[in-house]
């Protein structure tokens, strides 16, 4: 006998691609606290992103200096340049399955991630999951802003080589980039959207200079590929490589809750899946090979593996290649930090108060928080960078997605009503607008997730971290809404 989830699932499946795009009137709701423009949803005919547009997006957050750094950091951990590919490219495989399955309702209903969690976890609740994913996104803005601070600092030392002895100079060059950054916020994205189509392509060349260069000076291919991993026997590699996958999961676990953010744009289901699956794990794999091949490089040449890009060009004589390399680092550093850190925690926060909170100052909130969280300790090395950073908030974030897919493929079937979602007192409203049941699932995936830094004994939760909140939390959460009664809202229906 099939059991009867098993026949939900595929149910909702067999309609994922066929879901009509629902437009929904929100005139009659304007004077509703839980609405402002950036937060409404979508019309039809603004949802104009086709199958290239999405995939152009991944393509130009994918190529980036911290995907470098991921395969350069499990280089310099220990793997072997095959190793480290296979799972940065498996983890990317993996996140793309939340990646599509949260990106489904902001296509189809034109809503954003903070509206999208109103659902779960009620229309005051879903500040819960908006604010945790906020704040992840404030230390990924810092770690941008600090890569791009360095390489702004590295300009002025080539422009002017006694800046080097400023001991302040690596702070300068953030607070200067932290600066640029908020230019952009304040004046909106619109001001660099001439910027976005080039950056990604810069930084490709940039790559594939670095990869010729490694070619050159490593002679050849072979003996760059040819490092051996450092790993003595099987166990002592997957006690690496268990919580490095789960790092690789985390990389892109912030945008596989927020996806709905740029897919509420796509034209159609078929145009947001295949734009993902084309744009993000290529990608991906390719520039993380550059990461791999180049780090390698560097212990042939240096005889140390230098995983951070931006110290490996300083070492470059040429001044006017280091100076076009940094200078194009910087620029698609700019591009990606705004896209990819800025769009998503702008309207988690403003949920938060959407009458007094628009995109720009959520972006400021973003930018100063950025600050706040030491960016420079996240990248004080390798292991800080992904198993602190990476695993740790992994283990939050996961939960949340278990939840979300949950909810909307199996409780709700796909079908939501979105003029409740921005009131009060409507379906979402549970109680006074929290829906315990979903925070109570996602305490319980959290908890899970993270007694493995307590205890010894069940490290192997705290390695598998997203893995194992995301299991926890989706099958908690289908249980109990199913065995509990609805909640009655105790406030009036909004108008």
């Amino acid at each position: 006998m099939i059991p009867q989830s098993t026949i939900i699932i595929k149910s909702s499946m067999s309609n994922f691609f066929s879901s009509e795009l629902v437009e929904t009137d929100v005139s009659s709701i304007g004077e509703s606290r839980l609405i402002n423009p950036d937060l409404a949803p979508t019309t039809i005919s603004q949802r104009r992103w086709g199958t290239y547009n999405i995939a152009a997006l991944w393509i130009g957050m994918s190529v980036c200096i911290t995907t470098y750094m991921l395969a350069s950091g499990l280089i310099a951990g220990g793997m072997n340049w095959w190793e480290a590919l296979l799972t940065i490219t498996l983890g990317n495989i993996i996140v793309l399955i939340p990646m599509v399955l949260n990106a489904h309702a902001g296509t189809k209903y034109g809503i954003p991630f903070p509206i999208l969690a109103r659902a779960p976890f009620g229309t005051l609740g879903s500040n819960i999951p908006a604010l945790l994913r906020a704040v992840v996104a404030c230390g990924w803005f810092g770690i941008q802003t600090w890569i791009g601070g360095q390489a702004f600092n590295s300009l002025i030392v080539l422009v002017l080589p006694q800046w080097a002895v400023f001991s302040w100079g690596p702070a300068v060059g953030f607070l200067i980039f932290w600066g640029m950054n908020a230019y952009f916020i304040v004046h909106g994205t619109e001001s660099i959207r001439w910027l976005e189509s080039w950056a990604a392509p810069f930084l490709i060349v940039v790559g594939l200079g670095l990869l010729g260069w490694a070619y050159v000076r490593g002679g050849g291919f072979g003996p760059i590929l040819s490092q051996p991993s450092k790993f003595q026997t099987n166990a002592e590699f997957w006690k690496f490589f268990v919580p490095s996958l789960t790092g690789m999961v985390g990389y892109w676990a912030t945008l596989s809750l927020n996806i709905p953010d740029f897919t509420r744009y796509a034209k159609s289901q078929r145009a947001q899946m295949l734009g993902q699956a084309i744009g993000l794990p290529p990608t991906m794999a390719l520039y993380s090979f550059i990461g791999v091949a180049v780090t390698s490089a560097t212990v042939v040449i240096f005889g140390e593996a230098i995983w951070d890009p931006v110290v490996l060009l300083s070492k470059f004589q040429n001044p006017i290649i280091v100076f076009l390399s940094l200078l194009s680092l910087l620029v698609a550093t700019l591009t990606t930090n705004i896209a990819a850190n800025v769009v998503s925690p702008a309207n988690d926060f403003a949920n938060l108060f959407p009458k007094k909170i628009n995109f720009v100052k959520g972006g400021l909130i973003t930018a100063f928080l950025g600050i706040v969280m030491m960016p420079w300790k996240l990248l004080s090395d390798y292991s800080a960078y992904i198993f602190g950073w990476l695993i740790g908030y992994s283990s939050f974030l996961g939960p949340i997605a278990g939840i979300l897919i949950a909810d909307y493929f199996i409780v709700r079937k796909q079908k939501l009503n979105p003029r409740d979602l921005y009131i009060r007192g409507g379906e979402y409203e549970f109680t006074r607008g929290f829906n315990l049941r979903a925070i109570a699932a996602l305490g319980a995936g959290v908890f899970v997730a993270l007694i493995g830094l307590l205890v010894e004994e069940l490290r192997f939760l705290y390695d598998y971290a997203w893995f194992v909140g995301f299991g926890v939390s989706f099958i908690l959460y289908i249980s109990i809404m199913r065995k509990s009664k609805p909640e009655v809202s105790s406030l009036k229906l909004e108008a």
